[in-house]
């Protein structure tokens, strides 16, 4: 079998006993199947929940905590009793492990992003496990990355990972909620995350989305946009994640053969950057950018909304309004409002700026899909 770059997702329901705290014993289970898959010579990433649960029992709290600062508290003592039971597990199977603790700012920031991609690199080329886990005890909320499965997701594309596989209490997505209808029909395979899907997931009052399946349905298509498989369900044993690898996993499987990656500085732009204003283009450049691969020169922009920056990232919409995409601009707002209209030759002359003659370059550009997806360029 071809060895593989694997992200693993572990959720809270998995980890758990039936009083809401950390389950010792599936953990270890957990442990044992992630280390059959070092031992079979493939890249693994973890990304595990769990820290709240591991630590609200120590504060006093008769129950999981509800309200964010005890959410929060309990993280911040579970946190290191979850990774102490994940490395002392991990040392029994000769697999270093280690923590790598994240928050949706750690990755608005290009430098950040850029660490961040250096240091997992770094770990598995020293053959080591990364365990990473949102940063609950600082995140702030509204800078969240929503839940571990859309962090299992960014971070599938953030080290090129050809599968994501995202553990839970159910096995695999349901046309109907399998806890309220035992007939449901299950999804064994998905070539993609089809449209129904995702409305029943996100419609107010879903039954589907009441399990968690619609964060999930969510991180699958954006797993699936950075060219990685899926795969969520269950399993037991040791044995689990390797079955699931051999394409015998309790659960179903989302996408064909992996798509090509797409490159990490067009994934910082599509997910994580943070736009400081708009430039509205003409129908001609919407197209040369959107759809045939070309950058924006000068003659294409109309307006410019916004006080940004070279370097910074804008919006670009066409004269109707509408998203075309986003892209690093190589001009400030200032300049470009002196420019636009011109052709490259005459804002040079403006400008004085020698060697940059485009607004944006094609490689410091992604299109806007309209499905919250990013396209391969």
């Amino acid at each position: 079998m071809k060895k593989k770059r694997i992200v693993v997702k572990i959720g809270s329901s998995s980890l758990t006993n039936v009083n809401g705290g950390l389950c010792l014993e599936k953990l270890q289970e957990h442990v044992e199947a992630l280390a059959r898959l070092k031992e079979a010579g493939h890249e693994v990433i973890l990304v595990s929940s769990g820290a709240v649960a591991a630590g609200f029992t120590d504060l006093g709290y008769a129950m999981r905590p509800v309200s964010i600062v005890g959410k929060q508290a309990a993280a911040s003592v579970g946190q290191g009793q979850l990774l102490q039971a994940y490395s002392e597990e991990f040392k029994k199977h000769r697999v270093v492990s280690a923590q790598l603790l994240l928050t949706r700012q750690n990755l608005l920031a290009k430098d950040l992003y850029q660490n961040a991609e250096a240091t997992l690199s770094e770990l598995l080329k020293r053959k080591v496990l990364p365990i990473i886990n949102e940063n609950d005890s600082v995140s702030v909320e509204g800078l969240t990355f929503g839940d571990n499965d859309m962090l299992s997701a960014l971070v599938s594309g953030l080290v090129q990972a050809q599968l994501l596989v995202i553990l839970t209490d159910i096995n695999g997505i349901y046309r109907e909620n399998p806890r309220t209808n035992p007939n449901a029909e299950r999804y064994d395979f998905l070539s993609e995350i089809p449209d129904e899907l995702i409305e029943a997931t996100s419609s107010e009052g879903s039954e589907l989305g009441t399990g968690g399946m619609k964060s999930k349905v969510e991180a699958a298509q954006t797993a699936l946009a950075l060219g990685a498989q899926v795969f969520i369900g269950t399993g037991a044993g040791s044995e689990k994640l390797l079955k699931i690898l051999e394409g015998d996993g309790d659960g179903t499987y989302i996408g064909d053969d992996p798509q090509a990656t797409v490159k990490n500085s067009k994934q910082w732009l599509a997910l994580h950057s943070i736009p400081l204003g708009k430039i509205k283009v003409d129908n001609g450049a919407a197209l040369a950018i959107s759809e045939q691969g070309r950058s924006l020169l000068p003659v294409g922009v109309i307006d410019i909304a916004g006080n940004f920056t070279a370097n910074d990232v804008v919006e670009v919409i066409d004269p109707a309004g509408q998203i075309v995409g986003r892209g690093q601009v190589n001009y400030s707002s200032e300049e470009l409002l002196e420019i636009k209209g011109l052709c490259s030759q005459e804002a040079n002359v403006i400008t004085k700026t020698g060697k940059r003659q485009v607004v944006i370059h094609r490689n410091q550009w992604f299109s806007h899909t309209g499905k919250g997806t990013i396209t391969h360029e």
